[in-house]
């Protein structure tokens, strides 16, 4: 008698199994997650060295491994090189996750086309777009590339098939979500699915050492449609940050194996394609007013890149009885937590106040560094005085209001100097030779006091 597929239920956010139906998953707490997937293992799917899973591997000795570093390959595309780590590992296996419409295919796309014109042989597996569709799009992005494949197919040992065919030197396929294997008796873009494909497109990239692009659409969350163990998989995760109000997008490398973390590539949604930045801050700052008050420009390392944004801040009284805490670009809990220090060390009162932060230019910032910027512009808002507009600020709070020093406060400088700042308000653990070293006025401060006091000399 025929063996019945095994019926189970599985998390579609984190994965977690289950024999029975649950409201909320006991391992992400997620409600409504779990969906029935039944399986069928096939012969294929159990043999022993099936598909690209390897099978007779040895072991080498570490000193006899040759050095990769040299063997990157140029996307053609310099903020994309960065973001990657300095260009395309072979057999390296990168996921780009963004929301619906915000330009992953249109990067991948391009870095097809660059490619192409060296001559090489890709392939562009496509699961939403025909053939004819893709070809509008690249005719509008100005692309004419003679050795780029397309190939509209979902089913993944088709893809495979292809492959061996035509032999390409780097793989893509647009999107993750739409692929599915014959292996498993699920829908596509399940967990069961998007997890086999993923893991046999590693095992694919590995053994003939061909780098293969994944697209992935993001959730509400901000996650990777499907499970999270997807990004444990791969061996690089960019994310693209930014929104459909805003030109500019922002690539971050949220997990590299070949290159640093947290780096970003900013590029311009313009009518021919996605234009890299070469100066951020410029771009952050060209709307920048001068004159107001709650405006404070402070610098934030982002990877290895240091950049300027502008923080505004608006303090307007309310007429309820507690004043409300709204962020963009900032961490809700890090604001309040600043508010309360300006409280019990600047004795300023807040509690009949609503308190805005927003970071200009729809950029997130998560580093440290950003809190005396967010201070100054609370200040700067509160006593209606404006900050110089030839003044920049960085430096870490704590709670007792003394201004720690951050990493990298030189490069930080730098930026400042470069795009036509005076003044510098940094902590004084950072202050050491920079003076000279700039030709700008640099003013260290150890205090939250100090540092009010220099904003408003």
């Amino acid at each position: 008698m025929a063996k019945q597929p095994a019926t189970i239920f599985l998390c579609q956010n984190c994965g977690c199994q289950s024999r029975k139906w649950l409201g909320q998953c006991p391992d992400c707490q997620e409600w409504n997650t779990f969906v029935e997937e039944r399986f069928r293992p096939t012969a294929q799917a159990t043999a022993a060295g099936a598909g690209f899973r390897g099978g007779g591997a040895k072991p080498v000795a570490f000193d006899r491994v040759a050095p990769q570093d040299d063997d990157r390959i140029s996307t053609g595309i310099a903020e994309l090189d960065r973001v990657l780590g300095g260009g395309i590992v072979a057999g390296s296996l990168v996921l780009i996750g963004g929301e619906p419409g915000i330009g992953k295919s249109t990067i991948v796309l391009q870095m097809a086309d660059k490619l192409a014109g060296r001559n090489t042989r890709l392939l562009y597996v496509s699961g939403e777009e025909s053939e004819r569709q893709i070809k509008m799009r690249g005719e509008r992005l100005g692309i004419s590339a003679e050795s780029l494949f397309l190939l509209p197919e979902t089913n993944l040992e088709m893809v495979f098939a292809e492959i061996e065919q035509l032999r390409p030197e780097l793989v893509i396929i647009d999107s993750i979500q739409t692929a599915f294997s014959e292996k498993i008796d699920s829908a596509p873009g399940s967990v069961s699915q998007v997890r086999e494909v993923a893991a046999q497109l590693m095992m694919f990239a590995k053994a003939t050492a061909t780098p293969v692009f994944l697209t992935g659409h993001v959730t509400k969350e901000g996650s990777i449609a499907g499970p999270r163990t997807l990004e444990h998989i791969v061996d690089t995760v960019l994310y693209f940050e930014g929104d459909r109000h805003h030109n500019h997008r922002i690539i971050r490398a949220t997990k590299n194996r070949f290159g640093a973390a947290n780096e970003i590539a900013v590029f311009e949604m313009t009518g021919s394609g996605l234009v890299p930045v070469g100066n951020p801050s410029e771009l952050f700052l060209k709307e920048r007013p001068e004159g107001a008050s709650g405006s404070v420009v402070t610098a934030c390392m982002e990877g290895t890149r240091p950049m300027l944004v502008e923080i505004q801040a608006l303090v307007s009284g309310t007429k309820f009885g507690t004043g409300r805490r709204m962020t963009q670009g900032f961490d809700h809990n890090r604001t309040s937590l600043l508010i309360a220090v300006m409280e019990k060390r600047l004795e300023y009162q807040f509690a009949a106040d609503d308190v805005f932060v927003n970071v200009a230019g729809g950029i997130d910032v998560n580093e440290p560094a950003a809190d005396l910027g967010v201070i100054a512009a609370i200040a700067s808002s509160f006593r209606n005085l404006a900050v110089d507009a030839e003044t920049a600020v960085f430096g870490e709070v704590g709670l007792t209001g003394e201004i720690r020093g951050v990493l990298q406060a030189q490069g930080r400088a730098r930026e400042a100097q470069a795009l036509g700042f005076k003044k510098l308000i940094i902590p004084a653990s950072n202050k050491k030779g920079l003076e000279k070293m700039l030709g700008v006025r640099v003013i260290g401060v150890g205090t939250l006091e100090e540092a009010i006091e220099q904003l408003f000399e």
